[in-house]
């Protein structure tokens, strides 16, 4: 039986993960907590990954209850601790000096900050994906690419690409119940710049995304909606979240239950 084999959210978009044993499903359909905070420019652009790699280099921990940030530059020693409800402009000045230019911190504890609006729910990849994929590259492990591709719940107890069953045609959903939450797979994910780098130090894997997409499209299953795959640098799944499971929340252990032969348009949800 498919299972939640683990449940990963990101307090500050584009910094570290902090693994949870369970995590509660907001209106919006995003997990609480997770892209709850995010660093911008005085553009208003996002200050991630994808624009700057000097992310990489920036460990962080976040203590929920304490509302509170330890940042640490890769390779030092020194950590600085910043309680946002009253260090916020201390924490902005330490982050505009790292990256050398003006940045803000903003949050939205609703929504979040998702790349992908549409689909605001937490993205799925299963534990054998995951171990398939970094079999592709010499030197990364399956740990390092679970830091490198980032998602939300990882399955345990499947084959690998189980989760590309979890898509339909475009403009439709397929609906599968984790637990007690539903769930509305919505398509492969996009892949950017930010996995073929190395999640700790910045440094880019040789040839990653075309020795992925090659490997993608060589191992895809026979099964798949070829129609979603207009590219094959595309990993995990992108989901919404029924109306019904607000409020609900997720566990480790929890069991996935059948997933719905029937296709809904999501206009008609």
């Amino acid at each position: 039986m498919p299972y939640i084999a683990g449940i990963f959210i990101y307090p500050f978009k584009s910094l570290d993960a902090v693994a949870v044993t369970q995590a509660t499903v907001l209106a919006s359909g995003a997990l609480e907590g997770d892209r709850e905070f995010a660093i911008f420019d005085a553009q208003g652009r996002f200050v991630n990954g994808k624009r700057n790699a000097k992310v990489h280099l920036l460990r962080s921990t976040w203590d929920a209850t304490a509302k509170a940030i330890s940042l640490q530059i890769q390779g030092t020693e020194e950590k600085q601790t910043f309680h946002l409800e009253t260090e916020l402009t201390e924490l902005e000045a330490w982050l505009s000096d790292y990256f050398g230019f003006t940045v803000q911190l903003a949050r939205n504890s609703l929504l979040g900050f998702p790349d992908d609006p549409i689909a605001s729910g937490p993205t799925v990849i299963s534990t054998a994906t995951l171990e398939t994929v970094a079999s592709w590259f010499p030197g990364i492990s399956v740990d390092e690419m679970r830091l490198r591709l980032r998602a939300n719940i990882e399955i345990g107890g499947v084959p690998p690409f189980w989760e590309d069953q979890l898509f339909a045609n475009a403009e439709e959903v397929v609906r599968f119940q984790v637990g007690e939450v539903m769930l509305e797979g919505i398509n492969p994910c996009q892949r950017c710049i930010v996995p073929t780098r190395n999640p700790l130090s910045g440094e880019t894997y040789p040839n990653f995304q075309k020795v992925f997409s090659s490997k993608r499209q060589e191992t895809l299953p026979s099964w798949v909606n070829l129609s979603r795959f207009n590219h094959f640098y595309r990993l995990s799944v992108n989901t919404k979240v029924s109306a019904s499971s607000a409020g609900k929340v997720l566990h480790i252990q929890d069991e996935v239950g059948e997933i719905s032969d029937f296709r809904f348009k999501i206009d008609e949800l």
